[in-house]
């Protein structure tokens, strides 16, 4: 059996859940909210690559370590 890298959960304040969500290489989670998804992916290659994207135009890739940056204010998006 090949070896399980990435866990996902889901939550929702319905207090619905569902856990441990297994996978070897990427995960993704989209939503969609009034038309408009929203998808997150996570890729646990040698790096951590996590992709987010509201939509075709608005998107953001890069590693864990930039994401951290950019939500902490050091780095800007392109």
């Amino acid at each position: 059996m090949s070896d399980i890298r990435v866990k996902g959960e889901l939550r929702t304040d319905f207090e619905c859940e569902a856990v441990n969500f297994p996978a070897k290489h990427w995960a993704e989670a989209v939503f969609n909210v009034d038309g408009e998804e929203i998808v997150l992916e996570i890729s646990a290659e040698e790096k951590v690559i996590v992709a987010i994207s509201a939509g075709e135009e608005a998107v953001w890739k890069g590693t864990l370590e930039g994401l951290k940056m950019l939500l902490k204010g050091e780095i800007k998006a392109r």
